[in-house]
């Protein structure tokens, strides 16, 4: 069974830049570019999705300043990356809530998204202003009046990007070992894998270890 759908928990910016006595910022920076490098493994690996975990819910208890930050870095980063994946065919979607993020942040994303819509080829999903219980909670809702009925039919099919499939596998950076609320719908059946190094640290060879391994699990779904 080939890999997919690769989740990734982008763990271990902040302390990346500690330990090379840099500010948290930097890490942000550098977590840009292994994110740029983990695309271009996946796709070489003929990976179809790959998504990354990289502002949930919980995280607005930072401090203000890195919070402004990141919403002005992700306000000008995924644009930007959304015209380098369509000039490849790739497509780029954004699944999380809209609750609390500026219009301008809102626009910024609908726009990358719409830039990549036709885009047949790897698809790059990021999970911003993101939280498993809220996806979860939130499709009930719309399944509940669209539907009349909460089923797992009707919760998978309100989703945010319903299209999106499951994960096969979930990997988390920084040597921490928990799944942090990550896509818990459709992290049901995933492998897991927990690798050391801090995100910035990652690179297009990491891919084919994380495939490898995967090729080595035996899924059973519970048969």
């Amino acid at each position: 069974m080939s890999l997919v759908h690769l989740g990734v928990i982008a763990d271990g910016n902040r302390r990346w830049a500690k330990e090379h006595s840099l500010p948290s910022i930097e890490g942000h920076r550098n977590g840009l570019k292994a994110i740029e490098k983990l695309v271009d493994g996946a796709e070489a690996a003929g990976i179809k999705y790959i998504t990354f975990y990289v502002f949930s819910t919980e995280n607005w208890g930072r401090s203000e300043k890195e919070v402004s930050y990141l919403m002005k870095l992700a306000e000008t980063k995924i644009p930007k990356y959304a015209e380098k994946l369509k000039a490849r065919n790739g497509k780029l979607l954004v699944l999380g809530s809209k609750n609390r993020i500026s219009p301008k942040l809102a626009s910024a994303i609908e726009e990358a998204e719409k830039m990549t819509a036709d885009c047949d080829g790897i698809t790059v999903g990021f999970c911003f202003n993101y939280g498993g219980e809220q996806e979860i909670a939130d499709a009930a809702n719309i399944a509940m009046e669209a539907d009349g009925e909460i089923t797992p039919e009707t919760i998978r099919k309100h989703l945010y990007h319903p299209e999106v499939p499951n994960i096969d596998m979930v990997v988390r950076t920084s040597g921490e070992e928990r799944i942090s609320g990550f896509m818990l719908w459709r992290a049901s059946y995933a492998e897991f894998m927990f690798i050391k190094k801090y995100f910035p640290d990652m690179s297009s060879e990491d891919i084919k270890d994380i495939v490898e391994e995967f090729d080595k699990r035996n899924r059973r779904f519970g048969k």
